[in-house]
């Protein structure tokens, strides 16, 4: 036996199980779908040649062990993984003469639903195969999941849970560093699906597809799994797109699933093949690791060769610096791609890329761009050593044998991308058409080092016009806004400046404690804070401190240049809540938001604050009777419980 062979077994069953835990458990790519599968057969076929399979080869285990807080529970049975192929033929043959159903594999996180008197009663993940994890609160937020069915009986099916492309785009979209945007949108949905929280589930647009019904009590399906989809999909659950196939026409029916794959909304890595006979299908068993009634076809990545120009370090907030690779041109899956994320240092340095190497390159799922292979292998590619942003230098760190690159500098614009964020925000100055992304964008150009920068964009009118998502009237727009903004009222002003933990509220009252002067607040003492209600000394502190740092000083006086300070403006309501003290928890219904009703509050003269306190006059909570801490806060203090019908009631009769 070749001893060599042994050894890359061994090195080829670490790497993959890595690569596998952090995939299944983590939501985490360390490498490619491509590499992955190479790697894949690779030890497949060196298991078959030698006859050495390790216990911890993957070829032998169905998953890894899931690591979260989530409840856990075993399934009944595993849940076995799929052979699979990426030859036609294969399936062709695999058929036998049967008929067989023909459909999706979706690349998302696999759910087991439990239905019983008609409701929905768990949901499970896949997990391990074997040990899943309870998501039933999510799942009854995934967007078109039946909560009520008329089936009485106790169902049970299984589905894949995915986000679209659409909505992969628009949440990351709303995420500005690069090393905290999901890869795919498949780390994005076991990401949302594993939440602890179901409000964020629900705001991710999970959508469900059954592929497979395990048990329907008492119902005869006439052996038919072609009649089972049908049977769900009448019980109200989105079915996975199938067809019935037979060897005659089971090559056509792929080609019409290749042929569609690139408009499909929903991210699939390849297709599912189940035999139609289920009798038969059961018959036949299964391996250690497989079953013998399925099978799965992958698609043969379409790769195309180019040539490597150059390689973008973007930097992001976190000061992660993040390679993109930039490279000529070419056709792939129907259009035209010129760059690809490389994720970090570990991949250049394993691709030993190079400018000007001859590489290959595909998309992953015929969708995400990635290098295949490095055919040139020059290795000539310097990592930076100083930040592409503010130039400080830069750092090599190494976690879990994965290098990446950071900016070491902590003043680096990159890393404050969220104090411009709120500069420009509704609350602050209010320049609508500059979101988070494209602020990051502007800094990473090096056209913002301070919130006065924004005042001169106009500079880079050319460059701005030519920028993706951005036109000329998307740039005569966001220069409106910023024009807008030259004139505000001191509260928000402060607000803007992002002095710590000073938010709207507190920002009001100091605006109206030193009566719109801005000489005064910098002037003001520890005890002149601390004196004022709702300032403790930590926040008082914090102030004194803001203003004594001479860079803040600078970035006020260069703001001042260019905005104009505006008197407050006097309420119209009265002063009904003059002297009084209201906290706000729980969700509105008479409001848009609690903001607006802490607005409402303030415009009459009254004060919210955050804690209930012997200070506070007022708790208001539409769930008068829950036993929220505030709630029991309150009582202990005697302080009166309010909805908001009590306090609307007394506000229009004071």
């Amino acid at each position: 036996m070749d001893q060599s062979s042994v050894t890359r077994i061994k090195e080829l069953v670490e790497i993959l199980n890595k690569a596998g835990r952090a995939y299944y458990s983590e939501g985490m790519s360390l490498m490619t779908d491509h590499e992955y599968d190479a790697l894949y057969d690779e030890l497949k076929r060196l298991e078959e040649e030698t006859g050495v399979v390790l216990n911890a080869s993957p070829t032998q285990h169905v998953g890894y062990e899931v690591v979260s807080s989530l409840p856990k529970e075993r399934h009944p049975s595993p849940m076995l993984s799929l052979d699979k192929t990426k030859d036609r033929e294969v399936l062709r043959d695999w058929l036998n003469g049967h008929e067989a159903v023909l459909s999706w594999k979706m690349d998302g996180l696999t759910i087991v639903l439990t239905y019983n008197q008609g409701r929905l009663l768990k949901a499970v993940t896949r997990g391990n195969g074997e040990v899943g994890e309870v998501v039933t609160p999510n799942a009854r937020v995934f967007a078109n999941v039946p909560q009520t069915i008329a089936f009485t009986g106790e169902l049970i099916l299984r589905g894949e849970a995915v986000i679209t492309y659409e909505d992969f785009e628009r949440i990351n979209g709303e995420i500005s560093g690069d090393d905290e945007k999901y890869k795919n949108p498949r780390n994005l949905c076991a990401g949302s699906v594993r939440q602890l929280n179901s409000e964020i589930t629900a705001k991710r647009n999970v959508n469900f597809f059954a592929f497979s019904l395990v048990s329907a009590e008492g119902v005869d399906f006439h052996n038919s799994f072609m009649e089972e989809l049908s049977w769900l999909s009448n019980q109200g659950f989105t079915v996975v797109e199938h067809h019935l196939v037979n060897p005659e026409n089971i090559l056509e029916r792929v080609q019409y699933f290749a042929d569609h794959v690139s408009t499909n909304p929903f991210p699939s890595d390849g297709l599912v093949i189940t035999y139609e006979d289920v009798a038969y299908g059961r018959s036949l068993g299964r391996t250690a690791k497989f079953p013998r009634n399925a099978y799965a076809f992958k698609w043969q990545d379409e790769l195309a060769t180019t040539h490597l120009r150059k390689v973008e370090w973007s930097a992001s907030r976190t000061g992660l610096i993040n390679p993109v690779a930039i490279f000529d041109s070419v056709e792939l899956e129907g259009t035209t791609v010129s760059r690809a994320s490389v994720h970090n240092v570990s991949i250049v340095e394993e691709l030993e890329l190079g400018i000007g190497d001859e590489i290959t390159v595909y998309k992953a799922n015929m969708i995400i761009p990635q290098i295949a292979e490095n055919r040139t292998r020059s290795g000539n590619l310097e990592i930076p050593s100083i930040c592409p942003v503010c130039g400080g230098k830069t750092q090599i760190h190494e976690s879990n044998g994965v290098k990446t690159l950071y900016c070491t500098n902590p003043s680096c614009q990159a890393k404050h991308v969220k104090a411009f964020t709120l500069f420009v925000s509704r609350d602050a100055m209010n320049i609508d058409g500059i979101s988070e992304a494209t602020m990051e964008k502007f800094i990473q150009k090096g056209w913002i080092h301070e919130p006065a920068d924004i005042y001169h964009l106009s500079r880079y009118r050319n460059e701005i016009v030519t920028m993706e998502g951005f036109g000329e009237k998307s740039y005569q727009n966001m220069m409106e806004r910023i024009e807008a903004s030259r004139k505000v009222t001191f509260a928000k002003f402060l607000y803007a400046l992002g002095i710590p933990n000073i938010g709207l509220s507190t920002a009001k009252l100091l605006a109206k404690e030193f009566q719109g002067s801005m000489e005064a607040i910098r002037r003001g003492s520890l005890s002149d804070f601390s004196s004022m209600d709702g300032i403790g000394e930590v926040i008082a502190q914090g102030i004194v401190d803001y203003f004594a740092n001479t860079n803040n000083q600078k970035i006020i006086e260069d703001l001042l240049a260019e905005v104009e300070i505006l008197p407050e403006e006097t309420s119209m309501a009265g002063n009904s809540l003059e002297g009084l003290t209201f906290v706000i928890t729980g969700s509105v219904e008479h409001f848009a938001n609690r903001n607006e009703l802490k607005d409402y509050i303030e415009a009459r003269g009254g004060k919210t604050t955050g804690s209930v306190t012997s200070k506070t006059n007022y708790l208001i909570n539409n769930d008068v009777t829950s036993n929220s801490s505030k709630n029991k806060k309150a009582k202990e203090l005697g302080i009166p419980i309010l909805s908001e019908e009590d306090f609307l009631q007394m506000t229009l009769t004071s």
